[in-house]
């Protein structure tokens, strides 16, 4: 059954976004022509069943519709599944310094024991599951986090979703990271495995069976506590200190209104508010991530070996610097791609604006309607 009028217009959380995202969203559906709310044509029926419409390139696409839903879904996959696998050396080099100090020193000398002992190919190792795990991943966390954003909004209403912006980011980045991790998980503990224990497996195709024959089904997710523990601080860190930086960015250092700023000067401060965002990720989830490395390593290991072994300095610095400047770039990548196919589609980019409650003619004229 097709959405009436009324009901795709209450998918866009009026509250929350600009009044230039809300007429962005309305003159998409008037002719351009007319100046009056003209109807739209009515779409063609196919087999008399419910109306088929196909977008045209250059249409726009209503906020929070399922088609805006589908486009962060995508944006989401290309932005963590290509970035994560960009950095695929870095994230091998810093997994083997965490399980193995002693012979993975620093990163100079980790890439140089990596070289000698597996080549130039020894780099990429466990680049397989890396793109699939963030890959999924990624859209479960942008698609969700703009679902989970407009949701917990609505809920506060006009008047606390204002006031309480940053809780609302942070409500909506931890809902949709504890289902992006279920997505990661078994993934993630083939691919630390294949890149910490050579000769385990290849990568993904013979390393997932090999994993479940020897710790069960259920063992590919021995590690999703940790994983939560690491990654859910690191997106409520993402995504919130994000969308803070770009308004203050917006705000305090850029002479005119975000709506004036070219699109590419606008895709520059989404990379440069996800790089220092990402500084802060690498801090806050560093810990959880010793963890992680160290349980998915060793079987049967536990959360107090890893301490036992580690030590409390060792699970807050082991690797830190190296995952500091990975982890900027990564965030400040995911964002300036997660960004760059918003516009590519003709939505907005992320953050920039503070939000401002509905005036109170505004919120008049919605009740009555």
């Amino acid at each position: 059954m097709a959405l009436s009028d009324r009901s795709r217009e209450s998918l866009l959380p009026s509250y929350l976004y600009t009044s230039a995202a809300r007429s962005f969203a309305v003159a998409s559906r008037l002719p351009s022509s007319s100046p009056s709310r003209a109807p739209a044509p009515a779409p063609a029926v196919v087999g008399g069943g419910a109306p088929f419409t196909i977008q045209a390139p250059n249409e726009k696409i209503e906020m929070y519709s399922p088609m805006f839903y589908a486009a962060c879904t995508a944006g989401g996959i290309a932005s963590c599944g290509l970035t994560h696998t960009a950095v695929t050396p870095l994230d091998l080099v810093k997994c083997n310094m965490q399980i193995d100090p002693a012979k993975y020193k620093s990163i100079s000398s980790g890439f140089g024991v990596l070289l000698k002992e597996q080549g130039a190919r020894g780099f990429f190792r466990g680049w397989v599951p890396t793109l699939l795990g963030y890959s999924a991943q990624g859209a479960c966390k942008f698609g969700f986090y703009e679902f989970f954003k407009k949701y917990y909004s609505d809920i506060a209403g006009p008047e606390f979703s204002h006031k309480y912006k940053t809780l609302i980011y942070l409500a909506g980045s931890a809902s949709a990271e504890v289902i992006a991790d279920v997505a990661l998980c078994p993934f993630e503990a083939v691919k630390v495995r294949v890149q910490t224990q050579p000769g385990f497996a290849r990568g993904l195709s013979d390393g997932l069976p090999k994993f479940v024959r020897s710790e069960g089904a259920l063992g590919l997710y021995k590690g999703i506590v940790p994983l939560w523990g690491r990654q859910i601080p690191y997106t409520m860190m993402k995504f919130a200190s994000f969308e803070t930086i770009v308004e203050l960015i917006y705000k305090h250092a850029v002479p005119i209104p975000k709506s004036e700023c070219t699109k590419s000067f606008q895709l520059g401060i989404s990379f440069a508010g996800g790089y220092i965002a990402g500084v802060f990720c690498a801090v806050v989830s560093h810990p959880a991530d010793n963890l992680v490395s160290f349980l998915n390593n060793a079987k049967g290991a536990t959360v107090g070996d890893a301490v036992k072994k580690l030590g409390l300095w060792g699970l807050f610095t082991r690797g830190l610097p190296l995952r500091i400047v990975m982890i900027g770039t990564l965030t400040g990548a995911q964002w300036g791609i997660y960004d760059a196919f918003k516009v590519m589609v003709g939505l907005p980019t992320t953050g920039g604006v503070t939000p401002a409650p509905a005036p109170a003619a505004e919120k008049a004229l919605e009740s009555s309607s």
